[in-house]
Parts: C-alpha cells; structure tokens; sequence
C-alpha cells in the first residue's frame, strides 16, 4: 500500500518533486542559472547598477565573475537601504516593492530587518508543501492529508511606523501565504488565534481550541512543543472528562511532525515520550528569515537534503577561514564533507552574499545533505580547545543516552573566575528528570569530548582547563529566562547555546536562584 500510494504521488505532475529531482541530478547547473536569472531580474535595481549585473550574468562564467565582483555585504551594509524600502521605495535590492519584514530572532542577528519579496514568500510555501509531499510519496503515509494540520508560527502585526506592511517572524509572516483551501479546510487553528500577541496566552487558546480535534500534521519549534503537549494533556485532564497520559490518546490520528529552529535530536527523546506513538514521525526542516534551506527527506537519517532551487544561492566559506582578509567563497560543486562552513547566501529578495550566521556540515555530496553545526558566534575557544555548537550537542546527547536522561534546554558558557578552582565550562542544563551523579555524567563527557575533538583533548591533557562543570537547573528556568530577557516570546525564542562571554549563563543562574559559582 505504501509503495502504491508513493506512486501515485510522485505521478502528479506540476508538485515540488519535479523541482527536488531536477537539482538533485544537476545541483551545479541548477544553482548556476538560478544565481544567472537573478542578477537578470535585479540588474535594473540600485543594487545591481551598482555592481553591473547585467554584464555579470552575460559574462563566460558569471558564477565566477559574480564572486570576483560582488563582496559579502554585512547587514550593516543594508541597513539605510532597508529604511528605504520601508518606507516603499521600489527598485533598489529587488525589483518591485516590499510589504512583508521578517525581525531576525538569531541570537547574532537580533533586531535586525530583512526584507522578504512575495517571490520568496511563494517559495517558501512551495518548499513548506514540498516536504511533506516529498514524506509522503517516500514513505507512503499519506494519512496526514486527511486531518487537520496545527502550526505555531511566531508572530507578525502591520508594521506601525509603516502604514501597509507588516512585520515580525518569518514563520508568522508566512502564514499570510497559505492557499486559501489550505488555510479553510486544512490549518486548524485560525489566523486571530495564531498571532494573539502574548505567548502563553496564545498556547492557551491553541489547546482550547485544537483539543478535540483530529490533528494529524504538527509544524512546530521542538522546545515549544514540548511546552504545548504538556498543556495539552494537563488541559484534558483538568476538563475531568477522561484522564490521559500521552498525546496519542487525544491525538490518535497524528502521524507527523515538521520541526525547525533547533536541532530536532537534542528533544527527540522528550517528545516521543510524550507522544506516545513510535509510529509518529519526526522530521527536520532548516531555514531563516533570509529563506528555507533544507528539509529531511528521509526519516531515517538525521541529515537534510539542500534544497537548491528555491530562490536560494549558496556560498560556504570555511570556518578555519572564517573572519581572514580574502576568505574563499565556495558554491556548491566545490564543498565537501565534514568540512565546517559559514553559510552565505544570495536570494531572490535582493540579499547579495548575505551571512546567514550559521555552520553547516556536508554529509553526502550528489545529492548534497547537511547538518547544522551551530551559529558562526557559538564556539568556545577560550583555552584553545575550540569546541564547536554541534560537538556539544553530541556530547550531551551522548552521556543523556548513556544515562537514559533528556534535556529540555542547555547553554555552555566558561566557569566563573575562581581562584581556588581550575577554570571549566559550565554546562547550565535544564533536564527533564535531573540525573542523580553529576560526576560520573561530567567524567562521560569530557571523555567523550576528547574523543571527537582533537584540540580539546590536548587542552586538557595540558589541563589548561578542567573537566566540565554541569550544573542542573530547576524545571522551567528558561522558559522564565526568555520571558524575563526577550520583550516578546514567540515561536522563534531560542536559547544561545554557547558563548564565550558570562552574560546569558549568569543571567540564566539568577533567574533559576542559583549562586553562580
């Protein structure tokens, strides 16, 4: 049955298969003559006057002629010029007129405005279907076709200061784009509850709204899921009406949940736990305001498939180059795997080799997966030992594993001054069920950290610095630490997971009543 209903899928014509089929069998050719058409289409704009895009795109290799003449632009870069196309002047990043402003939730990026053109809104909502047609025709599941589909997208409000457009979180300003067939018959909660301006007070009304209902799809953070599936079963239970323990038991039908903001793996675990239902599976998407990027497209590997044709170009540059004078932008026929690369990117609003902030990782070239590794700022190399986001997740993903433990949230951060006291990092956990012998979990990840990081372990050979300091924080702490540091909570609140500086980390002490120490 399931390989009769991929069939019939992938025999559709006109869905997003035949996109993700054609650049997984030309991914050069197709990032080339994506990157050539928009410097056509913006070689009217200020921008592209400025930098002659038009004798760019008719050059014998304007891939390489685009590198060669356009620099990576900073947002400092763009910052006047988005004031500008605020206050509707057309023409100067992106052909036509913007109306929709994604604010930046990353932790590097806070605040700042990038502008999105109806034509990456349109992409991303083909990307968004894409991946769950993509799921659907892989696996045969198609029974989440047939219910309701809950989505928590951040938030968005018309733009005060701009009369006519509107402003806030990519994911809430996307949710204007749904199809209207999609949004009637399919989104189960309506647009007045998804953008009620305070945070608790919208997850309160999802659940009171969406409790009886046959909910069969879920697009969500991880960490905020686990926050509403706890609601939700403590709503159904307080109703009196039924006493439940999982989420299969008011949901039996959901099949699948599309994550996105943060690694999916870190809160594997929590959510299955909290579901219920092996069968339920969970899939990993990977995007930013400045577009979507990557989707899982198999459940069974922890990777992402790129996607290369959706209004995206990409440039890596390679972290051990990263900052230096000159450093080499790479397109996509030069990378290679287990390298760590700066992601940058030039799109179809107007962004040209636009830092996106974040490190990926290749795992397989033709067709090119990726992993996250983490932001471009969270890497602690205070003692040498340059310890990368996505190693720190794995090393505590590892000793949870180890142990049987979870984490609902982390950040790593140097041990406080101490004169008495080697220095350290501090790992600031908030498990789901706090572990009994600190120490033993320490001695397992400083172990296991000198396994997969060569520099680390030579750090701590010449102790230069001391075992991890992991201290367990109170159920809740951040989640009171968002709402007390960030002036809105939303979909897209994150916690940083790593800084070389003390700000979050003793921020996060005080909020949870702890000495840092």
């Amino acid at each position: 049955m399931s390989r009769f209903i991929g069939s019939i899928i992938r025999a559709i014509p006109g869905t997003s298969l035949h996109a993700i089929r054609q650049f997984s069998a030309d991914p050069v050719g197709v990032q080339n003559r994506l990157l050539i058409s928009m410097l056509k289409r913006a070689a009217d704009t200020e921008w592209g006057r400025r930098y002659n895009f038009n004798q760019i795109s008719r050059s014998e290799d304007a891939v390489s002629t685009y590198l060669d003449a356009v620099p990576i632009h900073s947002y400092d870069d763009y910052e006047e010029d988005v004031r500008r196309i605020r206050e509707g002047h057309p023409d100067i990043i992106w052909p036509g007129r913007f109306y929709d402003f994604a604010v930046s939730s990353g932790t590097v990026s806070k605040g700042k405005i990038i502008p999105i053109s109806p034509e990456t809104m349109k992409k991303n909502m083909r990307f968004s279907l894409g991946s769950a047609i993509n799921y659907s025709a892989t696996s045969g599941q198609a029974g989440f076709w047939f219910g309701r589909f809950l989505s928590l997208p951040g938030q968005m409000h018309p733009d005060e200061k701009y009369p006519g457009n509107f402003i806030g979180e990519v994911s809430g300003l996307q949710a204007r784009y749904a199809p209207t067939i999609i949004a009637k018959y399919y989104q189960a909660v309506p647009n007045d509850i998804l953008f009620i301006g305070n945070w608790e007070k919208k997850l309160d009304a999802v659940v009171e709204h969406v409790a009886k209902m046959d909910i069969r799809a879920i697009a969500t953070v991880p960490t905020w899921a686990m926050i509403l599936f706890t609601r939700l079963i403590d709503h159904v239970n307080d109703k009196g009406d039924r006493k439940v323990n999982s989420i299969a038991e008011i949901w039996p039908n959901l099949q699948t949940i599309f994550t996105g903001g943060v690694a999916l793996s870190s809160y594997r675990r929590v959510l299955m736990d909290q579901i219920g239902k092996p069968s339920v599976a969970l899939l990993e998407t990977y995007g930013a305001s400045e577009g979507y990027f990557s989707f899982q497209d198999d459940p069974d590997r922890p990777d992402m498939l790129l996607h290369l044709d959706n209004g995206v170009h990409y440039q890596f540059v390679r972290m051990d180059e990263f900052n230096k004078p000159g450093a080499r932008r790479y397109t996509i026929g030069e990378v290679e795997t287990d390298i760590r690369y700066a992601l940058y990117v030039s799109t179809v609003s107007g962004l040209w080799s636009f830092p996106v902030h974040d490190v990926v990782k290749f795992t397989q070239l033709y067709p090119h997966r990726i992993v996250v590794a983490g932001r471009t700022s969270e890497m602690i190399d205070k003692y040498g030992e340059a310890v990368f986001a996505d190693e720190a997740r794995k090393t505590l993903e590892y000793a949870c594993a180890k142990f049987g433990y979870a984490v609902v949230d982390y950040h790593v951060a140097p041990s406080p001054p101490d004169v008495d006291r080697m220095p350290a990092h501090q790992w600031l956990v908030e498990f789901d069920t706090p572990p009994a012998d600190l120490d033993t979990m320490s001695s397992v990840m400083d172990e296991y950290l000198q396994e997969i990081n060569r520099h680390y372990m030579i750090r701590r050979e010449a102790q230069a610095f001391g075992p991890p300091q992991i201290v367990s924080l109170p159920p809740g702490t951040y989640f009171k630490w968002l709402k007390k540091t960030k002036t809105r909570v939303s979909a897209q609140s994150k916690v940083p997971r790593m800084s070389e500086e003390r700000q979050i980390a003793d921020s996060v002490l005080e909020t949870a009543g702890i000495a840092a120490s």
